[in-house]
């Protein structure tokens, strides 16, 4: 390693999820000692998006390629200008800077994906070597360019039989085989959070409005007999996905929102649990391990000993694991596992944007 790079290592990583929730800021202290990494997870922000930036990014899609790449490079110097203001709140003064980016499209199947927030304009705004376009590389190779945090699931978090995250997307990770797999396994906060929107909130606290509903039987059989479901992994979901498959099977049934969103919640335990079973010890993170009724439902359909750790980890898990795959990057180290993504080859990825 050069001199810049001794350990311990201080890293800011940042994140931005499919729920529009804002702009994660995590402040990261990394070091290796006795052949196992710790990490201690200083500062964390969010910086919640005003409704000019919430109408930018959900708009996105439908933009023509240049105001996009406009778009790239703005959202680039936002992250950048957060990122400084974090520091002078907090005093901490990284290294180095890792950026997820937000996410506009992702379809693997075609070989594409784009995360937009610009690595070269945060570098510069930051005066801070950056490293971002973590999930391009993977997918050049054949990969689904996600999920990327199992990395950080086995080498910080290895004390769990499972590490579940329930953003937009639940996603899981854990050991088979002697190998780390990982996948998307169903929608979480994404049509949740769609629904409380219709109500005038940003999403369902608590999961009061579902709770409300009843249970339609029909439609719970009908999502849970979705393709998706029926894949092995690797795989992946995304916004297209949602759009195509899953939100034209609800609009099907002339139903209250409420019950739809009851039949939601049943759906997303039953996938958790079949994915997850057996015995043994869940950790559970994302906006979603609030929702005492999502939990509630997962708990009742799960064997599982589910574990909801301190709150800065539960909101920062994936901000804290992008700053971990930024130090693994930078060293050159693997950080996305084949055995996870269906590429050709275990890699390094993210692209260094030196300053």
């Amino acid at each position: 390693m050069n001199k810049e790079l001794k350990l311990p290592i201080k890293v800011i990583g940042t994140m931005s999820g499919t729920s529009l929730d804002g702009l994660d800021i995590a402040a990261v202290e990394f070091d290796y000692k006795n052949e196992k990494w710790s990490f201690n997870l200083l500062s964390a922000t969010t910086v919640s998006y005003s409704e000019k930036w919430l109408k930018k990014l959900k708009n996105a899609p439908s933009l023509s390629g240049e105001k996009l790449i406009e778009l790239h490079s703005e959202y680039g110097s936002f992250t950048g200008a957060n990122i400084n203001e974090f520091i002078s709140n907090t005093g901490f003064k990284p290294n180095l800077i890792a950026s997820h980016g937000h996410t506009i499209f992702h379809q693997p199947e075609k070989h594409f994906t784009l995360q937009i927030g610009n690595g070269a304009e945060i570098a510069a705004v930051t005066k801070t070597t950056t490293i971002a376009d973590f999930r391009i590389g993977d997918i050049a190779l054949g990969g689904q360019g996600a999920p990327l945090v199992p990395v950080g699931d086995k080498l910080l978090f290895n004390d769990f039989d499972y590490c579940l995250n329930l953003g937009g997307f639940a996603n899981i990770s854990f050991e088979k085989n002697g190998k780390r797999i990982a996948f998307d396994i169903s929608p979480a906060n994404f049509p949740l959070n769609f629904y409380a929107e219709k109500q005038g909130l940003l999403f369902d606290k608590n999961g009061e409005l579902g709770k409300q509903g009843k249970l339609n039987i029909k439609l719970l059989s009908e999502l849970n007999s979705l393709g998706f479901y029926k894949q092995n992994p690797p795989k992946s979901l995304g916004r297209e996905w949602m759009e195509q498959v899953f939100y034209p099977v609800l609009t099907k049934y002339k139903i209250s929102d409420s019950d739809i969103m009851r039949t939601i919640y049943e759906h997303i335990a039953i996938q958790i649990a079949k994915t997850s079973s057996g015995k043994g010890k869940i950790l559970i993170t994302g906006g979603g391990a609030f929702n005492t009724f999502l939990i509630e439902r997962i708990k009742f359909h799960s064997l599982l000993e589910v574990v909801i750790p301190e709150q800065k980890i539960v909101n920062y898990k994936e901000a804290l694991i992008f700053a971990f795959l930024g130090v693994l990057r930078i060293q050159n180290k693997i950080n996305c596992y084949s055995s996870v993504t269906g590429a050709s080859k275990d890699s390094s990825v993210g692209v260094i944007f030196k300053y």
